[in-house]
């Protein structure tokens, strides 16, 4: 009779994880308790920040649309307000393209703020 083992099955669990912390330093990339709590806090950053990318490139829009504005003689919030006012639906980050790519486009966007504003 032979003895029944989980060895195969243990082998692809701890080769999945060895996979997972790959580039890791020191010991959390080849012990297997070490690791596993390496992969659980990596796993929690990667979730956490996945939301906050989204805020850094709000932030990132937002800077950028207010430099353009501000050489266009106004700033940020009231070329957000005039564009509401105007009734323009353009968000932050095709504003931020037309900033930085567009400046001609941008500038014709400002003056209809401008003018809903006047």
């Amino acid at each position: 009779m032979t003895r029944i083992t989980c060895a195969p099955a243990r082998k692809k669990k701890r080769n999945r994880l060895f996979k997972q912390v790959k580039g890791f330093r020191g010991r959390r990339k080849n012990t297997v308790s070490v690791a596993r709590s390496a992969v659980m806090k990596a796993m929690a950053y990667q979730y956490i920040h996945r939301r906050v990318r989204k805020r850094d490139f709000r932030s990132l829009w937002i800077q950028r649309i207010n430099a353009a504005a501000r050489a266009e003689g106004m700033s940020y919030s009231r070329l957000i307000d005039g564009l509401n006012k105007a009734g323009v639906k353009l968000n932050r980050k095709s504003l931020a393209e037309l900033a930085v790519n567009e400046p001609k486009a941008f500038s014709a966007v400002c003056e209809k703020a401008k003018s809903a504003l006047a």
